[in-house]
């Protein structure tokens, strides 16, 4: 069995260039590749396509690529709590392409299975439905939605083995699963790393054929974009 163990995000991301297609896991702060994402900083490739749900924060996640003006557009769902992303998208400084949510998850999933286009009525009679074809099936209007796939993506899991087989836990089952699908090389970082076989098949998520490189992550921070607690 082919082991696709990195020692770390430095090896992890060689071949990251300038003007790529980046896929970054994640929901909200929850998921996200914190460590792959710290060394597309130091390495600052620039002109960068971003996809992902949305950009993080302004200064955790791709807020960070987003501060280093490295990201030249943003493929996402929402703005989120992200100021400086607000900021670059009303001056014109950053090109972003809001997609709705359920869209933006089944274009990932759609370029990891090979289907070029699908058809979804969300965003018809819309800003989103301009410029696309539309059809009508069974008496409603949909609109022909394109595939999403990445020259790399970075996905983060809980635990995953060295053949590349990665289970991930709770929330951050969210856009990872699907973007691990569609990049052309994807990097899988993990909280914990096991020698292959010593996963249960039946609780693997990604199976290893997707992904290529798989390093164990570190220094973790999981922060909570909106911490919300009970009075005593």
């Amino acid at each position: 069995m082919i082991n696709k163990t990195v020692k770390n995000a430095q090896e992890a991301l060689q071949g990251v260039q300038d003007g790529m297609t980046l896929m970054l896991g994640g929901f909200g702060l929850c998921g996200i590749p914190e460590n792959s994402i710290q060394e597309l900083l130091r390495l600052g490739v620039k002109d960068l396509t971003c996809i992902s749900n949305n950009a993080g924060v302004d200064d955790f996640g791709i807020g960070l690529l987003l501060q280093k003006r490295q990201v030249k557009k943003m493929i996402a769902s929402y703005v989120g709590e992200n100021a400086e992303f607000e900021r670059q998208l009303l001056s014109g400084e950053l090109e972003v392409e809001l997609i709705p949510q359920g869209t933006l998850a089944e274009r990932c999933r759609a370029g990891g299975a090979g289907i070029p286009a699908f058809f979804t009525p969300a965003g018809y009679g819309t800003e989103v439905g301009e410029g696309k074809e539309s059809r009508e099936f069974n008496g409603k209007m949909y609109l022909m939605e394109t595939w999403l796939k990445a020259d790399f993506a970075f996905v983060k899991a809980w635990k995953g083995d060295t053949a590349g087989n990665l289970i991930y836990k709770g929330t951050a089952r969210n856009f990872n699963p699907m973007m691990a699908t569609a990049g052309k090389i994807t990097v899988a970082e993990v909280e914990e790393l096991v020698p292959a076989g010593e996963l249960d098949p039946n609780m693997i998520h990604t199976p290893g054929i997707y992904v290529q490189r798989i390093f164990q992550g570190e220094k973790y921070e999981k922060r909570i974009e909106q911490r919300t607690v009970r009075q005593a």
